[in-house]
């Protein structure tokens, strides 16, 4: 893989605890992993991208996210809005975007979120008219193209378009306001009469998804996975740096060093574990949504429900190894490590904010129906 991000983490590493607080647009950050070429991996060679596959894809995504997951965040999304329109797209759609994309060097956003259906869809095609707002909608802010999904009174599918953010009618708003994830442009968008025209329609709402349609949850989900464990071994390295340049064995431990303290070394034992188990699940998945991928269209059920137990499995323990890294890294720095200049705080309220929007009650329902009654994940939003 072309790409050594040291120098890009290094210097994002400096502001992030700053950045964390300030919240907002994240705009030098945005052309620094801009300028780094990363906003063409997804895309085909024969469209002026680097068509990286997608395990090495998710592996950049866990780099960055151990750093600043809220720029992970932007920059997975926005390789899923390209997977969004390699995988809806028709020929035309995919070559004139796609080919402006590499070209221009811009970020997409998406106005997708499925269980916001304000949006409406008015007309019957080939184009429509937008009217509403949609919320959750990561990376628009900034961004120079968007994908949407809007829902259609006389249709049982959403119709699914792309737009040029900076289309009349599109508003997008400035109101992201959670406890973490502060950078990542989630805000809502308005659309006031919003042309999507007919050329731009990846689906109307009379037609069905494929099996092939349906990896796109799968790809979204691993997204969340690698957030996730990027969390979990970024919180890892800061304790381990915290115990090594600042670290103190407690009064009882009767050992010189905090790297010597033995409750410590079970702490760090015990995330080590956890991180190492989420990693190969997430591996693993990731080479079976690859192997999906390849398949394209000839992709059959039974082997998309394969790859979603593999990502709802990574889902799983990535999840609780995301939330107990997070907070055992408070038990190895110990009360000094509570300094709010530190910033050790944004591990936790980062994974805690993504781990929400997908409880995980749901997730383990799925795979004890696998585990107990042999069946496959069926597509939905999230699985």
């Amino acid at each position: 893989m072309p790409f050594d991000l040291t120098d890009l983490l290094h210097s994002l590493r400096q502001t992030a605890v700053e950045r964390d607080r300030q919240g907002g647009h994240a705009t030098f950050e945005k052309s620094q992993i801009r300028e780094a070429g990363l906003l063409r991996l997804a895309i085909p060679q024969e469209h002026g991208g680097l068509e990286q596959p997608w395990p090495d894809i998710y592996r950049l995504v866990r780099q960055l996210a151990a750093v600043d997951s809220s720029l992970a965040h932007l920059l997975a999304f926005h390789q899923l809005q390209v997977a969004t329109l390699l995988i809806y797209g028709n020929a035309e759609q995919q070559r004139r975007w796609l080919r402006r994309t590499a070209d221009e060097q811009g970020w997409w956003g998406n106005a997708l979120n499925p269980r916001d259906t304000r949006l409406l869809a008015q007309g019957e095609g080939p184009s429509f008219v937008l009217d509403g707002t949609k919320g959750f909608c990561s990376g628009t802010r900034g961004s120079i193209y968007m994908t949407v999904s809007a829902r259609h009174p006389d249709g049982d599918q959403p119709v699914l378009g792309i737009l040029a953010t900076q289309a009349p009618g599109i508003s997008v708003q400035e109101d992201w306001d959670p406890i973490g994830q502060r950078q990542t442009d989630s805000g809502s968008v308005r659309f006031d009469r919003v042309l999507l025209a007919g050329a731009d329609v990846m689906r109307d709402h009379h037609t069905p998804p494929t099996v092939f349609h349906t990896l796109r949850n799968c790809l979204a989900q691993l997204v969340l996975v690698n957030l996730y464990l990027g969390i979990a071994q970024g919180a890892q390295q800061e304790a381990r740096q915290y115990a090594h340049a600042e670290g103190r064995p407690w009064i009882a431990a009767s050992v010189d060093k905090a790297t010597e303290d033995p409750y410590l070394l079970n702490r760090m034992g015990d995330m080590q574990a956890q991180i190492a188990a989420a990693t190969a699940l997430a591996e693993r998945a990731s080479r079976a949504v690859q192997a999906a991928w390849e398949r394209g269209q000839s992709l059959t059920a039974a082997q998309r429900g394969e790859v979603a137990l593999a990502v709802a499995e990574a889902k799983v323990i990535a999840h609780r190894a995301g939330l107990f890294a997070s907070q055992e890294l408070f038990e190895v720095v110990g009360s000094r490590g509570t300094r709010a200049s530190l910033g050790y705080d944004r591990f936790w309220r980062n994974v805690r904010t993504h781990t929400l929007h997908d409880p995980l009650d749901y997730k383990l329902q799925t795979l004890g129906r696998w585990a107990l009654n042999g069946e496959l994940p069926q597509p939905a939003n999230y699985s």
